[in-house]
């Protein structure tokens, strides 16, 4: 390992301050600057060396080493006191260039602001003395539990849930283990902060909160430079991308390049749930404009301001994009395509699983995790999939997605053709009951639910002619099922099935407190956005929260530790399954049909091991062997927020 004892000097012109070939600066000397991670048995883990040659050569400056042997050979760049202006940059007029160098390794006061390393208070005494930290941090040394208490307690003096959003990104950018630690160990208080309901209202607001970017912005601006944007991350083992064009942000609608926060809220949860690395994430945000008015006209506003581009040329700079994606990071790069419009949703989708790994979690996590829920149900109300008939409001990316699941699964179990099953399962768009009277009309993703029915336009109307058994809501219109609606379903069921799934909560289809009431009681309800306890004739019913963030974290990681190369309906299917099994008869008995989410990381390790064993099994996975335990392999494979010993 080098040591960064010594001094450096810079040839050339540098930063506006002309000098000659033979006039060498002379950097002043340094102690040693470097970060060594350690592992259980004292030995360092990977390179914990660094070459100013090496970093100089990133840069395209030209910079030559010299390594002193001990501290008495140190040279002086400083001539008659003072600093000298080594880069140039006091003696530089406004009008001249300078250059933004930043060759150095983490330590002292770099090391307090480098979230990856920083540990804040908890750096030991004997780490404080080795990286130069005495004197800049308080002299009480505290333990990661103790940080993580006291945050959790800041955190509940705000009463806003965006300032606890804000306070949590600040965290994140200032102590990355520390804002997974405290991510992970209070999940169910947290998880409606870093994502939906409130990052819905931090999306509406990004312009006026942001501060530091945390993921990569491509605009039509960047045609043609794309490849060349991405080599500017400065991860380069990418695993996971999280993208979207911002069209369709939850239930809000175009937020345009504000839609960025969905990206990084969705990975944050891919590392505290799923054990996925945080610099093997990476969100990306495709700015081809908006059509939100109230965008285009807010001061504040961060993106494009122009009109949503759409046909050929969004089709040229997405295919630039997945092409330039695959070319740096390679073929078994996950990239999840998130919050896109159903237009551009399933064609995307369609186009791209055939020649990458791609996921869509509002068309496939949400179908995955929505059918886990209903296989739970049937232990309380009985019968198979088979035996009851599902009616959807919403015929958008979630709800067919969640219908074709239903048809696939019920398929597999009673070996009946698609076609056949799919005619369990009835959808609901803003013209009315989707009809084969209406095929001419329809768009291609909705034509395989045209059934063979009248025409019928008022949904009540519908729910009393189809006599659903299951009612799921996945319109974004919030208040839909009114209470004649819930009154009909308990008329015809002992204990109706109904799923409000629409985000954020204002847009739900109905609040726990209605189904359970309107129902007197008998319904099981689950809900995308997640709703407190009800107390009804005197008994409190608890509500399952149905949020993609039991699925997408696993799934992920089932493909990344098989090395899958392409994205198989039956890994959704294993997927569902493997959730369904996490319920117990104790969260039955509480009229559950979600497992709670302080299981998670356990319950996102079953569901990758099933998903990798699929993999393995459709001939789709690349890491070979296949591990033997591969529940304890995914579990192995997790990424853990505790502090590491740095020597």
């Amino acid at each position: 390992m080098m040591s960064l004892n010594g001094s450096s000097f810079l040839k050339n012109s540098i930063s506006g301050v002309s000098r000659t070939q033979s006039q060498s600066l002379i950097l002043p000397a340094r102690r040693p600057m470097v970060v060594a991670v350690v592992n259980a048995n004292g030995r360092p883990e990977g390179n914990v060396g660094v070459s100013l040659d090496n970093a100089a050569k990133e840069i395209n400056a030209p910079v030559a080493v010299e390594v002193a042997e001990s501290d008495s050979k140190q040279q002086t760049a400083i001539v008659g006191g003072g600093v000298e202006d080594v880069y140039g940059e006091d003696s530089a007029t406004e009008d001249h260039f300078i250059t933004p160098w930043s060759v150095s390794v983490a330590s002292g006061y770099s090391l307090l602001r480098d979230p990856h390393h920083n540990k804040g208070l908890a750096f030991t005494e004997k780490e404080r003395d080795a990286h130069y930290l005495r004197g800049l941090l308080p002299p009480v040394v505290v333990n990661h539990d103790l940080q993580v208490k006291k945050m959790m307690h800041n955190m509940r003096q705000y009463q806003v849930p965006l300032q606890r959003y804000q306070a949590m990104m600040d965290l994140q950018e200032r102590n990355e283990r520390l804002f997974y630690k405290l991510l992970i160990e209070n999940v169910e208080e947290l998880l409606p902060i870093v994502y939906t309901p409130t990052v819905g209202e931090a999306c509406q607001k990004y312009g006026s909160i942001f501060k530091n970017p945390q993921g990569l912005f491509i605009s039509l601006k960047d045609k043609g430079k794309i490849l060349e944007i991405l080599k500017n991350w400065p991860q380069k083992k990418i695993q996971v991308i999280v993208v979207t064009d911002g069209e369709r942000i939850l239930g809000l609608g175009d937020l345009g390049c504000q839609g960025m926060g969905i990206p990084v809220g969705k990975l944050s949860l891919y590392t505290a749930l799923g054990g996925i690395r945080p610099s093997a994430c990476l969100p990306v945000t495709i700015d081809v404009g908006t059509n939100n008015e109230k965008m285009l006209n807010d001061e504040f506003y961060i993106g494009l301001r122009q009109r949503r581009a759409s046909g050929k040329e969004y089709s040229e700079l997405m295919n630039e994009f997945m092409t330039a994606v695959k070319q740096n990071y390679g073929e078994k790069v996950l990239i999840q395509f998130e919050d896109f419009a159903n237009h551009n949703a399933f064609d995307l989708l369609a186009k791209y699983s055939t020649t990458h790994l791609v996921f869509n979690d509002d068309i496939q996590g949400t179908a995955s995790v929505v059918l886990a829920g209903l296989i739970s149900a049937l232990k309380l109300v009985g019968g198979t999939l088979a035996d009851h008939r599902f009616l959807f409001l919403g015929a958008g990316e979630a709800g067919t997605g969640i219908a074709e699941l239903i048809a696939l699964e019920i398929s597999k179990q009673t070996n009946a053709p698609l076609e056949e099953t799919r005619k369990k399962v009835f959808l609901v768009d803003s013209k009315g009951l989707i009809v084969k009277s209406r095929l001419d009309s329809l768009q291609h993703f909705k034509k395989p639910w045209a059934h063979d029915h009248e025409p019928v336009n008022d949904f009540l109307d519908v729910v009393k002619s189809i006599r659903p058994t299951v009612l799921i809501g996945s319109s974004g219109a919030g208040q839909t099922f009114t209470k004649e609606i819930i009154e009909a379903m308990s008329s015809f069921n002992k204990k109706p099935i109904i799923l409000a799934l629409s985000n954020p909560t204002s847009q739900s289809e109905c609040t726990a407190e209605q189904a359970y009431t309107w129902s007197e009681g008998r319904a099981i309800f689950a809900s995308g956005s997640p709703f407190g306890p009800v107390e009804y004739n005197g008994k409190v019913y608890v509500s399952g929260q149905s949020n993609n963030a039991y699925i997408f974290p696993g799934f992920g990681l089932g493909l990344i530790i098989s090395g899958a190369i392409r994205v198989h309906d039956d890994m959704l299917l294993a997927a569902s399954e493997a959730l369904a099994e996490q319920v117990t008869q104790e969260h039955f008995d509480n009229g559950l049909i979600y497992p709670p989410f302080t299981n998670i990381r356990k319950i996102s390790a079953h569901i990758a091991a099933r998903v990798a064993a699929k993999a393995y099994e459709l001939g789709l996975a690349s890491r070979l062997p296949q591990p033997e335990d591969l529940v304890a392999y995914a579990e192995s494979c997790m990424y853990s927020p505790k502090y590491r010993s740095y020597r």
